[in-house]
């Protein structure tokens, strides 16, 4: 008689994990549903974007709207290249954006490491310095750093849109790297000292090689803002051969009129690399978003 009391009081447990089950199911695939929902509304406009790169000239615009061109025109793509030299465009804006990340990655992890790890005095209150930076908008400073450059001599060169990143350009990575090496156990740097490493090889060999989710988030938020970076190339740089993407985007801006398919093609060749780079390194660039600020030491 003990046997069939067991077996009915399991039946309703398993018809209630069965129902938990199946309302976590059904939950998870509203959120899919209205997440790729979500994702299609946003992707519209790169999508009209595209699209309209491969219209003939004059179809841009017509209404009802067309969002497959009838007409596919491949050539729109190198008729771009020939009314601009955008392949020097391409070098120039590639060369600013690799020294700014080279450099705001070292500069940032360098003085990161220092306010996380290292002791001396006023630490914090020159970190809350730094990090008070950030509320200063950049526009304020615009006409004394163009003074200060213009006396260097360094005006229509790269030098002004590179060489800050190498001396802790931006503060936000310094915070960044300090939130999260506080995150990395502070025993590997005493068992690295007693082993006789200097600071220099910790942060080398020990703090770098474990920061890789850091690392590429830092390179990322790099990339986006030096790739797409208008407003200082226009103020430093003059003259086709030292102009970057974003200035040829607008030198194709008409005054009277604009071929907007053309326009859309460059804009969507100087998009593709922000995409591919992202997809890349999406899984580090989360994973150092949600493990920065996991410690208040």
């Amino acid at each position: 008689m003990p046997q069939p009391a067991v077996i009915s009081g399991a039946a309703p447990w398993q018809a209630a994990e069965r129902h938990r089950r199946r309302r976590g199911v059904v939950l998870r695939s509203i959120a899919y549903i209205v997440l790729l929902g979500a994702g299609v509304f946003l992707l519209i406009p790169f999508f009209w974007l595209v699209s309209t790169s491969f219209k003939e000239p004059g179809t841009e615009f017509t209404y009802p709207p067309t969002w497959l061109p009838q007409h596919w025109v491949p050539g729109n793509y190198v008729e771009v290249f020939r009314l601009l030299p955008f392949q020097i465009f391409f070098l120039n804006t590639t060369e600013i954006t690799v020294a700014n990340i080279v450099g705001n990655v070292l500069s940032g992890t360098l003085a990161g490491y220092a306010f996380a790890r290292l002791r001396f005095p006023h630490r914090n209150l020159l970190f809350l310095g730094c990090i008070s930076t950030l509320m200063l908008p950049s526009i304020v400073t615009l006409i004394p750093r163009f003074v200060l450059f213009k006396e260097l001599g360094w005006v229509n060169t790269f030098l002004p849109l590179t060489v800050p990143a190498f001396f802790g350009g931006n503060p936000f990575y310094i915070f960044l790297a300090r939130q999260f090496f506080m995150t990395i156990p502070i025993e590997l740097d005493e068992a690295a000292r007693v082993d006789g490493a200097s600071t220099w090889r910790i942060w080398w060999q020990i703090i770098l090689p474990l920061s890789g989710p850091l690392l590429a988030a830092m390179a990322i938020f790099s990339f986006q803002n030096n790739w797409n970076d208008f407003l200082e190339p226009l103020i430093y740089l003059s003259g086709r051969n030292n102009m970057t993407l974003a200035i040829g985007l607008n030198l194709m801006r008409g005054l009277n009129a604009t071929a907007w398919n053309l326009l859309m093609s460059a804009s969507t060749m100087i998009t593709i690399p922000v995409i591919i780079v992202f997809f890349v390194a999406q899984r580090f660039f989360m994973k150092g978003i949600v493990t920065t600020g996991l410690t208040g030491r």
